[in-house]
Protein backbone atom coordinates (compact mmCIF):
# COMPACT_ATOMS: atom_id res chain seq x y z
CA UNK A 1 0.00 0.00 0.00
CA UNK A 2 1.43 3.35 -1.12
CA UNK A 3 1.80 6.20 1.93
CA UNK A 4 1.07 9.43 -0.15
CA UNK A 5 2.34 12.61 1.00
CA UNK A 6 -0.37 15.24 1.64
CA UNK A 7 -0.32 17.45 -1.21
CA UNK A 8 -0.81 13.96 -3.17
CA UNK A 9 -3.46 12.99 -1.20
CA UNK A 10 -4.82 16.48 -2.21
CA UNK A 11 -4.51 16.00 -5.49
CA UNK A 12 -6.17 12.43 -5.48
CA UNK A 13 -9.30 13.96 -3.76
CA UNK A 14 -9.49 16.89 -6.68
CA UNK A 15 -8.58 13.49 -9.50
CA UNK A 16 -11.45 11.79 -8.09
CA UNK A 17 -13.81 14.60 -8.57
CA UNK A 18 -12.69 15.75 -12.02
CA UNK A 19 -12.41 12.13 -13.33
CA UNK A 20 -15.30 9.83 -11.38
CA UNK A 21 -17.04 12.88 -11.39
CA UNK A 22 -18.26 13.44 -7.93
CA UNK A 23 -19.14 16.40 -6.78
CA UNK A 24 -16.99 17.73 -3.39
CA UNK A 25 -19.57 17.56 -1.03
CA UNK A 26 -20.42 13.84 -2.20
CA UNK A 27 -17.01 12.47 -1.71
CA UNK A 28 -17.01 14.30 1.96
CA UNK A 29 -20.56 12.51 2.42
CA UNK A 30 -18.81 9.12 1.33
CA UNK A 31 -16.21 9.54 4.12
CA UNK A 32 -18.25 10.27 6.51
CA UNK A 33 -20.34 7.64 5.71
CA UNK A 34 -17.17 5.30 6.67
CA UNK A 35 -16.58 7.20 9.13
CA UNK A 36 -19.99 6.64 10.90
CA UNK A 37 -19.99 2.81 10.19
CA UNK A 38 -16.84 2.29 11.85
CA UNK A 39 -18.34 4.44 14.93
CA UNK A 40 -21.52 2.18 14.73
CA UNK A 41 -19.75 -0.73 15.42
CA UNK A 42 -17.57 0.81 18.05
CA UNK A 43 -19.73 3.05 20.48
CA UNK A 44 -23.16 2.06 21.57
CA UNK A 45 -26.05 4.71 22.21
CA UNK A 46 -25.21 4.98 25.83
CA UNK A 47 -22.78 7.58 25.44
CA UNK A 48 -22.82 11.22 24.75
CA UNK A 49 -20.69 11.97 21.15
CA UNK A 50 -19.34 15.15 21.55
CA UNK A 51 -18.01 16.81 18.12
CA UNK A 52 -15.82 19.14 17.46
CA UNK A 53 -15.06 20.63 14.29
CA UNK A 54 -12.79 23.26 12.81
CA UNK A 55 -13.74 25.19 9.87
CA UNK A 56 -12.43 23.35 6.50
CA UNK A 57 -13.12 20.56 5.30
CA UNK A 58 -11.88 17.79 8.32
CA UNK A 59 -15.00 20.08 9.85
CA UNK A 60 -16.88 19.42 7.07
CA UNK A 61 -16.07 15.23 7.75
CA UNK A 62 -17.30 16.18 11.66
CA UNK A 63 -20.46 17.86 10.48
CA UNK A 64 -21.93 14.72 7.93
CA UNK A 65 -20.91 12.48 10.43
CA UNK A 66 -22.90 14.20 13.16
CA UNK A 67 -25.82 14.57 10.95
CA UNK A 68 -25.85 10.57 10.21
CA UNK A 69 -25.47 10.05 13.73
CA UNK A 70 -28.15 12.23 14.65
CA UNK A 71 -30.47 10.50 11.98
CA UNK A 72 -29.90 6.85 14.12
CA UNK A 73 -30.69 8.59 17.65
CA UNK A 74 -27.14 8.93 18.53
CA UNK A 75 -26.80 11.58 21.82
CA UNK A 76 -24.35 14.21 19.64
CA UNK A 77 -23.14 17.75 20.56
CA UNK A 78 -21.23 19.30 17.96
CA UNK A 79 -18.96 22.17 19.05
CA UNK A 80 -17.74 24.84 16.35
CA UNK A 81 -14.45 26.18 16.89
CA UNK A 82 -14.81 29.55 15.84
CA UNK A 83 -10.98 30.86 15.43
CA UNK A 84 -11.71 32.80 12.11
CA UNK A 85 -14.57 34.15 9.63
CA UNK A 86 -13.14 32.06 6.79
CA UNK A 87 -14.77 28.65 6.09
CA UNK A 88 -14.92 26.24 3.02
CA UNK A 89 -17.78 25.82 1.36
CA UNK A 90 -17.87 22.46 1.91
CA UNK A 91 -18.22 22.72 5.86
CA UNK A 92 -20.47 25.84 4.64
CA UNK A 93 -23.28 23.32 2.52
CA UNK A 94 -22.82 20.80 5.59
CA UNK A 95 -23.40 23.16 8.68
CA UNK A 96 -26.69 24.51 6.34
CA UNK A 97 -27.28 20.44 6.52
CA UNK A 98 -27.03 20.07 10.51
CA UNK A 99 -29.05 22.78 11.16
CA UNK A 100 -32.08 21.88 9.69
CA UNK A 101 -32.37 18.93 11.56
CA UNK A 102 -34.31 19.86 14.34
CA UNK A 103 -32.66 17.28 16.90
CA UNK A 104 -28.88 19.23 16.30
CA UNK A 105 -27.31 20.70 19.16
CA UNK A 106 -24.61 23.30 17.86
CA UNK A 107 -22.56 25.28 20.05
CA UNK A 108 -20.51 27.59 19.24
CA UNK A 109 -17.04 28.46 21.01
CA UNK A 110 -14.74 31.09 20.68
CA UNK A 111 -12.92 31.69 23.99
CA UNK A 112 -11.70 29.45 26.56
CA UNK A 113 -14.58 30.31 29.14
CA UNK A 114 -17.19 28.71 26.35
CA UNK A 115 -15.39 25.42 26.93
CA UNK A 116 -17.91 22.57 28.09
CA UNK A 117 -17.06 19.94 30.71
CA UNK A 118 -16.23 16.58 29.36
CA UNK A 119 -17.04 13.45 31.30
CA UNK A 120 -15.32 9.98 31.34
CA UNK A 121 -18.09 8.44 29.42
CA UNK A 122 -18.31 10.94 26.63
CA UNK A 123 -16.96 10.05 23.00
CA UNK A 124 -14.85 12.81 22.03
CA UNK A 125 -14.21 12.93 18.14
CA UNK A 126 -11.59 15.79 17.02
CA UNK A 127 -12.56 16.92 13.39
CA UNK A 128 -10.84 20.29 14.29
CA UNK A 129 -7.40 20.08 11.25
CA UNK A 130 -6.74 17.79 8.54
CA UNK A 131 -3.71 16.78 6.95
CA UNK A 132 -3.26 20.33 5.70
CA UNK A 133 -2.56 21.34 8.99
CA UNK A 134 1.13 24.33 8.28
CA UNK A 135 1.95 25.47 11.03
CA UNK A 136 2.14 24.42 15.30
CA UNK A 137 -1.40 25.15 17.15
CA UNK A 138 -1.84 27.90 19.00
CA UNK A 139 -3.86 30.01 21.19
CA UNK A 140 -7.25 29.34 21.29
CA UNK A 141 -7.25 25.90 19.66
CA UNK A 142 -4.48 24.75 21.34
CA UNK A 143 -6.68 25.87 24.53
CA UNK A 144 -9.27 23.77 22.89
CA UNK A 145 -6.69 20.68 22.20
CA UNK A 146 -5.58 21.00 25.80
CA UNK A 147 -8.78 21.03 27.57
CA UNK A 148 -9.86 18.06 25.13
CA UNK A 149 -6.23 15.64 26.18
CA UNK A 150 -7.28 16.67 30.07
CA UNK A 151 -10.33 14.44 30.05
CA UNK A 152 -10.51 10.80 30.39
CA UNK A 153 -12.93 10.99 27.64
CA UNK A 154 -12.37 8.19 24.31
CA UNK A 155 -10.72 10.61 21.41
CA UNK A 156 -10.98 9.64 18.39
CA UNK A 157 -9.28 11.66 15.79
CA UNK A 158 -10.63 12.06 11.81
CA UNK A 159 -7.64 11.42 9.64
CA UNK A 160 -4.89 13.29 11.73
CA UNK A 161 -5.33 14.01 15.45
CA UNK A 162 -5.27 18.06 15.23
CA UNK A 163 -1.67 19.63 15.67
CA UNK A 164 0.40 16.67 14.41
CA UNK A 165 1.79 16.80 10.42
CA UNK A 166 1.26 14.13 8.26
CA UNK A 167 5.03 14.70 6.61
CA UNK A 168 7.28 16.10 9.65
CA UNK A 169 8.15 16.16 12.72
CA UNK A 170 5.44 17.63 15.36
CA UNK A 171 7.02 18.93 18.30
CA UNK A 172 4.98 18.87 20.90
CA UNK A 173 6.65 21.79 22.75
CA UNK A 174 5.81 24.45 20.07
CA UNK A 175 1.95 23.95 19.73
CA UNK A 176 -0.64 21.50 20.66
CA UNK A 177 -1.77 18.01 19.28
CA UNK A 178 -4.80 15.80 20.11
CA UNK A 179 -3.55 12.33 21.97
CA UNK A 180 -6.16 10.52 20.03
CA UNK A 181 -6.94 6.55 21.71
CA UNK A 182 -7.96 6.00 17.88
CA UNK A 183 -7.24 8.00 14.30
CA UNK A 184 -8.97 7.11 11.51
CA UNK A 185 -6.84 7.85 8.21
CA UNK A 186 -9.00 8.12 5.11
CA UNK A 187 -7.99 6.06 2.28
CA UNK A 188 -3.88 5.81 3.07
CA UNK A 189 -2.02 5.91 6.01
CA UNK A 190 -0.07 8.96 6.34
CA UNK A 191 4.17 8.49 6.90
CA UNK A 192 3.95 10.23 10.71
CA UNK A 193 1.69 7.47 11.66
CA UNK A 194 4.58 4.88 11.62
CA UNK A 195 7.30 7.40 13.35
CA UNK A 196 7.48 6.04 17.28
CA UNK A 197 7.32 9.71 18.57
CA UNK A 198 3.77 10.32 17.66
CA UNK A 199 2.52 6.66 18.87
CA UNK A 200 1.72 9.03 21.68
CA UNK A 201 -0.92 11.37 20.03
CA UNK A 202 -1.93 8.62 17.22
CA UNK A 203 -2.99 5.94 19.08
CA UNK A 204 -4.60 2.81 17.41
CA UNK A 205 -5.29 3.56 13.86
CA UNK A 206 -7.43 2.37 11.01
CA UNK A 207 -7.61 3.19 7.46
CA UNK A 208 -11.00 4.09 6.04
CA UNK A 209 -11.51 3.43 2.15
CA UNK A 210 -13.48 6.30 0.71
CA UNK A 211 -13.40 4.86 -3.06
CA UNK A 212 -10.69 8.27 -4.32
CA UNK A 213 -9.55 7.06 -7.80
CA UNK A 214 -7.53 3.60 -8.21
CA UNK A 215 -5.97 5.39 -11.31
CA UNK A 216 -4.90 7.95 -9.76
CA UNK A 217 -2.94 5.85 -7.13
CA UNK A 218 -1.41 3.47 -9.26
CA UNK A 219 0.21 5.72 -11.30
CA UNK A 220 1.22 7.71 -8.36
CA UNK A 221 4.81 7.18 -7.59
CA UNK A 222 5.76 7.52 -4.16
CA UNK A 223 9.55 6.56 -1.69
CA UNK A 224 6.84 5.29 1.26
CA UNK A 225 5.28 2.17 1.11
CA UNK A 226 2.84 0.01 4.01
CA UNK A 227 3.47 -3.85 3.11
CA UNK A 228 0.43 -5.85 3.49
CA UNK A 229 -0.44 -9.31 2.95
CA UNK A 230 -1.67 -8.50 -0.76
CA UNK A 231 1.86 -7.48 -1.41
CA UNK A 232 3.87 -9.94 -0.24
CA UNK A 233 1.89 -12.89 -1.36
CA UNK A 234 3.16 -12.44 -4.92
CA UNK A 235 6.72 -12.14 -3.64
CA UNK A 236 6.59 -16.36 -2.88
CA UNK A 237 8.17 -18.29 -4.97
CA UNK A 238 6.20 -21.63 -6.19
CA UNK A 239 7.78 -25.25 -5.23
CA UNK A 240 8.01 -27.34 -8.30
CA UNK A 241 7.25 -31.23 -8.08
CA UNK A 242 10.89 -31.89 -9.01
CA UNK A 243 12.71 -29.48 -6.91
CA UNK A 244 15.00 -30.93 -4.36
CA UNK A 245 17.20 -29.44 -1.52
CA UNK A 246 19.32 -27.73 -4.08
CA UNK A 247 16.97 -26.03 -5.62
CA UNK A 248 16.70 -23.63 -2.46
CA UNK A 249 19.99 -22.96 -1.41
CA UNK A 250 22.87 -23.18 0.74
CA UNK A 251 23.07 -21.04 3.66
CA UNK A 252 25.74 -20.26 6.10
CA UNK A 253 25.01 -18.85 9.55
CA UNK A 254 28.23 -17.61 11.77
CA UNK A 255 26.41 -17.40 15.43
CA UNK A 256 27.20 -18.28 18.73
CA UNK A 257 30.09 -17.25 21.44
CA UNK A 258 30.01 -18.57 24.73
CA UNK A 259 26.92 -18.44 27.30
CA UNK A 260 25.11 -17.16 24.02
CA UNK A 261 24.72 -20.29 21.57
CA UNK A 262 21.07 -20.08 21.73
CA UNK A 263 21.36 -17.30 19.70
CA UNK A 264 22.67 -19.42 16.60
CA UNK A 265 20.18 -22.13 17.93
CA UNK A 266 17.29 -19.79 17.53
CA UNK A 267 19.36 -18.37 13.88
CA UNK A 268 19.78 -21.80 12.62
CA UNK A 269 16.14 -23.34 13.60
CA UNK A 270 14.16 -19.84 11.51
CA UNK A 271 16.30 -20.19 8.57
CA UNK A 272 15.65 -23.68 7.83
CA UNK A 273 12.13 -22.80 8.89
CA UNK A 274 12.29 -20.54 5.78
CA UNK A 275 12.37 -23.18 3.24
CA UNK A 276 16.42 -22.95 2.60
CA UNK A 277 17.60 -26.32 1.19
CA UNK A 278 21.01 -26.81 3.38
CA UNK A 279 21.89 -24.80 5.91
CA UNK A 280 25.49 -25.14 7.93
CA UNK A 281 26.42 -23.07 10.94
CA UNK A 282 29.99 -21.65 11.64
CA UNK A 283 30.26 -22.28 15.73
CA UNK A 284 32.69 -22.29 18.13
CA UNK A 285 33.78 -25.45 19.17
CA UNK A 286 32.73 -26.15 22.49
CA UNK A 287 28.78 -25.65 21.09
CA UNK A 288 28.83 -29.31 18.86
CA UNK A 289 26.91 -31.17 21.23
CA UNK A 290 25.13 -28.31 22.02
CA UNK A 291 24.03 -27.75 18.59
CA UNK A 292 23.69 -31.22 16.91
CA UNK A 293 21.23 -32.11 20.35
CA UNK A 294 19.08 -28.72 19.73
CA UNK A 295 19.02 -28.76 15.63
CA UNK A 296 20.20 -32.07 13.98
CA UNK A 297 18.92 -30.48 10.75
CA UNK A 298 21.98 -28.21 10.62
CA UNK A 299 25.16 -29.08 9.29
CA UNK A 300 28.42 -27.61 11.59
CA UNK A 301 31.37 -25.59 10.66
CA UNK A 302 33.58 -25.87 13.28
CA UNK A 303 36.01 -23.18 14.35
CA UNK A 304 40.05 -23.74 15.90
CA UNK A 305 38.76 -21.87 19.19
CA UNK A 306 36.46 -23.58 22.05
CA UNK A 307 34.49 -20.45 22.94
CA UNK A 308 34.05 -17.70 19.73
CA UNK A 309 34.22 -16.96 16.13
CA UNK A 310 37.86 -16.55 14.84
CA UNK A 311 37.79 -17.64 11.37
CA UNK A 312 35.81 -18.75 8.06
CA UNK A 313 35.49 -22.05 6.84
CA UNK A 314 35.39 -22.19 2.63
CA UNK A 315 32.72 -19.83 1.28
CA UNK A 316 32.46 -21.42 -2.36
CA UNK A 317 29.42 -23.65 -1.50
CA UNK A 318 27.35 -20.75 0.01
CA UNK A 319 24.36 -19.13 -1.58
CA UNK A 320 24.00 -16.84 1.67
CA UNK A 321 25.81 -15.69 4.63
CA UNK A 322 24.58 -14.53 7.71
CA UNK A 323 26.64 -13.09 10.54
CA UNK A 324 26.21 -11.58 13.90
CA UNK A 325 24.15 -13.40 16.58
CA UNK A 326 25.28 -14.69 19.80
CA UNK A 327 28.80 -13.86 18.27
CA UNK A 328 31.34 -11.78 20.46
CA UNK A 329 34.08 -8.78 20.24
CA UNK A 330 36.90 -10.51 20.14
CA UNK A 331 39.95 -9.38 18.41
CA UNK A 332 39.96 -12.41 16.76
CA UNK A 333 36.34 -12.47 15.76
CA UNK A 334 36.65 -8.64 14.70
CA UNK A 335 39.52 -9.80 12.03
CA UNK A 336 37.76 -12.96 10.98
CA UNK A 337 34.33 -10.54 9.73
CA UNK A 338 37.02 -8.31 8.11
CA UNK A 339 38.09 -11.11 6.46
CA UNK A 340 34.66 -12.51 5.19
CA UNK A 341 33.93 -8.81 4.15
CA UNK A 342 36.54 -8.78 1.62
CA UNK A 343 36.51 -13.08 0.68
CA UNK A 344 32.66 -13.21 0.17
CA UNK A 345 31.28 -11.67 -3.58
CA UNK A 346 27.77 -12.18 -2.71
CA UNK A 347 25.22 -9.97 -0.05
CA UNK A 348 25.50 -10.61 3.71
CA UNK A 349 23.31 -10.72 6.39
CA UNK A 350 25.23 -8.81 9.21
CA UNK A 351 23.04 -8.51 12.43
CA UNK A 352 24.02 -8.30 16.18
CA UNK A 353 27.81 -8.07 16.60
CA UNK A 354 28.66 -8.11 13.87
CA UNK A 355 26.94 -4.57 13.73
CA UNK A 356 29.13 -3.76 16.38
CA UNK A 357 32.00 -4.93 15.05
CA UNK A 358 31.33 -2.42 11.76
CA UNK A 359 30.57 0.17 14.59
CA UNK A 360 33.80 -0.11 15.77
CA UNK A 361 35.67 0.12 12.31
CA UNK A 362 33.49 2.12 10.21
CA UNK A 363 35.93 2.21 7.38
CA UNK A 364 35.44 -1.07 6.77
CA UNK A 365 31.43 -0.51 5.39
CA UNK A 366 32.56 1.11 2.47
CA UNK A 367 34.17 -2.74 1.05
CA UNK A 368 30.67 -4.15 2.20
CA UNK A 369 29.28 -6.16 -1.02
CA UNK A 370 26.77 -4.54 -2.69
CA UNK A 371 23.32 -5.34 -1.88
CA UNK A 372 24.59 -6.89 1.62
CA UNK A 373 21.39 -6.29 4.75
CA UNK A 374 21.88 -5.08 8.32
CA UNK A 375 19.59 -5.63 10.80
CA UNK A 376 20.23 -3.20 13.26
CA UNK A 377 17.67 -2.24 16.24
CA UNK A 378 18.11 1.47 17.05
CA UNK A 379 20.48 1.71 19.45
CA UNK A 380 23.01 -0.48 16.76
CA UNK A 381 22.11 1.81 14.51
CA UNK A 382 22.58 5.23 16.07
CA UNK A 383 26.06 3.18 16.77
CA UNK A 384 26.16 3.29 12.85
CA UNK A 385 25.41 6.59 12.06
CA UNK A 386 25.36 8.88 15.27
CA UNK A 387 22.14 10.33 16.86
CA UNK A 388 19.28 12.11 15.69
CA UNK A 389 16.73 14.29 16.82
CA UNK A 390 13.66 12.81 15.75
CA UNK A 391 12.35 10.22 13.91
CA UNK A 392 12.06 11.78 10.73
CA UNK A 393 15.50 12.70 10.93
CA UNK A 394 16.08 9.19 11.85
CA UNK A 395 14.54 7.88 8.52
CA UNK A 396 16.93 10.99 6.83
CA UNK A 397 19.91 9.22 8.38
CA UNK A 398 18.88 5.78 6.95
CA UNK A 399 18.46 7.11 3.63
CA UNK A 400 21.50 8.72 3.68
CA UNK A 401 23.17 5.79 4.96
CA UNK A 402 21.55 2.93 2.36
CA UNK A 403 22.07 5.29 -0.45
CA UNK A 404 26.14 5.59 0.26
CA UNK A 405 26.77 2.04 0.80
CA UNK A 406 24.69 0.51 -1.41
CA UNK A 407 22.60 -1.61 1.34
CA UNK A 408 19.56 -3.00 2.49
CA UNK A 409 18.65 -1.90 5.82
CA UNK A 410 16.50 -3.54 8.10
CA UNK A 411 15.39 -1.18 10.71
CA UNK A 412 13.78 -3.42 13.16
CA UNK A 413 10.41 -1.90 16.30
CA UNK A 414 7.01 -1.42 15.77
CA UNK A 415 6.68 -0.96 11.95
CA UNK A 416 10.19 -1.95 10.99
CA UNK A 417 11.58 -0.24 7.94
CA UNK A 418 13.70 -1.46 5.29
CA UNK A 419 15.44 0.65 3.39
CA UNK A 420 16.28 0.23 -0.06
CA UNK A 421 19.63 1.87 -1.89
CA UNK A 422 17.11 3.53 -4.08
CA UNK A 423 15.93 5.41 -1.01
CA UNK A 424 12.48 3.81 -0.99
CA UNK A 425 11.22 2.89 2.33
CA UNK A 426 8.75 -0.76 3.15
CA UNK A 427 7.22 -0.76 6.70
CA UNK A 428 6.12 -3.63 7.95
CA UNK A 429 2.36 -3.99 8.87
CA UNK A 430 3.15 -7.41 11.29
CA UNK A 431 4.61 -7.92 14.41
CA UNK A 432 3.37 -6.91 18.26
CA UNK A 433 5.03 -5.83 21.30
CA UNK A 434 5.00 -9.47 22.50
CA UNK A 435 8.11 -9.98 19.88
CA UNK A 436 10.18 -7.29 22.24
CA UNK A 437 12.15 -10.57 23.63
CA UNK A 438 15.31 -11.85 23.45
CA UNK A 439 16.50 -14.07 20.86
CA UNK A 440 13.68 -12.12 18.39
CA UNK A 441 16.72 -10.80 16.69
CA UNK A 442 18.40 -13.53 16.14
CA UNK A 443 15.36 -15.35 14.33
CA UNK A 444 14.89 -12.31 11.82
CA UNK A 445 18.13 -12.77 10.93
CA UNK A 446 17.67 -16.45 10.21
CA UNK A 447 15.03 -16.46 8.21
CA UNK A 448 16.23 -13.60 6.07
CA UNK A 449 19.40 -15.69 5.68
CA UNK A 450 17.57 -18.69 4.61
CA UNK A 451 15.20 -16.34 1.68
CA UNK A 452 18.32 -15.22 0.46
CA UNK A 453 19.99 -18.39 -0.24
CA UNK A 454 17.21 -19.23 -1.68
CA UNK A 455 17.30 -16.97 -4.69
CA UNK A 456 15.48 -13.78 -3.28
CA UNK A 457 16.70 -10.44 -4.15
CA UNK A 458 17.82 -8.98 -1.19
CA UNK A 459 14.99 -6.43 -1.39
CA UNK A 460 12.20 -8.73 -1.57
CA UNK A 461 14.44 -11.11 0.84
CA UNK A 462 14.20 -8.19 3.43
CA UNK A 463 10.84 -7.07 3.24
CA UNK A 464 9.57 -10.80 2.74
CA UNK A 465 11.47 -12.15 5.91
CA UNK A 466 10.07 -9.01 7.81
CA UNK A 467 6.30 -9.70 7.34
CA UNK A 468 6.35 -13.53 7.88
CA UNK A 469 8.60 -12.91 11.48
CA UNK A 470 5.73 -10.37 12.30
CA UNK A 471 2.93 -12.80 11.30
CA UNK A 472 3.96 -15.91 13.09
CA UNK A 473 4.57 -13.25 15.87
CA UNK A 474 1.24 -12.29 15.75
CA UNK A 475 0.18 -15.77 15.55
CA UNK A 476 2.35 -16.39 18.78
CA UNK A 477 0.75 -13.26 20.16
CA UNK A 478 -3.36 -15.12 19.92
CA UNK A 479 -2.02 -18.34 22.04
CA UNK A 480 0.29 -17.18 24.46
CA UNK A 481 -0.02 -13.03 24.77
CA UNK A 482 2.33 -10.83 25.09
CA UNK A 483 4.22 -11.45 28.09
CA UNK A 484 4.85 -14.82 27.49
CA UNK A 485 5.83 -14.81 24.20
CA UNK A 486 9.44 -16.15 23.31
CA UNK A 487 11.40 -15.83 20.53
CA UNK A 488 11.11 -20.23 19.82
CA UNK A 489 7.49 -19.39 20.01
CA UNK A 490 7.90 -17.21 16.92
CA UNK A 491 9.92 -20.14 15.15
CA UNK A 492 6.71 -22.54 15.92
CA UNK A 493 4.94 -20.27 14.06
CA UNK A 494 6.34 -19.40 10.69
CA UNK A 495 4.91 -22.54 8.85
CA UNK A 496 1.59 -20.89 9.86
CA UNK A 497 2.69 -18.00 8.78
CA UNK A 498 3.82 -18.87 4.77
CA UNK A 499 0.45 -20.73 5.08
CA UNK A 500 -1.53 -17.96 5.77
Amino acid sequence: MKIFSTEQIREADSYTITNEPIASTDLMERAATQLYRWVKKKVDKTHNIRIFVGLGNNGGDGLVLARLLLRKSYDVNVYVIRYSEKTSSDFDINYKRLTDLKESVIINLTAKKDLPEIHEDDIVIDAIFGSGLARPVSGFIADVINHLNQSEAVKIAIDVPSGMFADSYSNPKEGAIVRADYTLSIQLPKLAFLMPENDQFVGHWEILDIGLSSEFINKTSTDHFLMQKRDIKPMLKARGKFDHKGTYGHALLIAGGYGKMGAAILASKACLRSGVGLLHTHVPKAAIQIMQTATPETMLSIDRYDNYFSEIPDLSPFDAVGIGPGLSMEHQSQMALKVLIQEYQHPIVFDADALNILSENKTWLAFLPKGSILTPHPKEFERLTGKWSNDFEKLKLLKDFSFKHGVYVVLKGAHTVVCFPDGKFYFNSTGNPGMATAGSGDVLTGLITGLLAQGYSPGIASVLGVFIHGLAGDMAAKKLGYEAMLAGDIIEQIGKAFKK
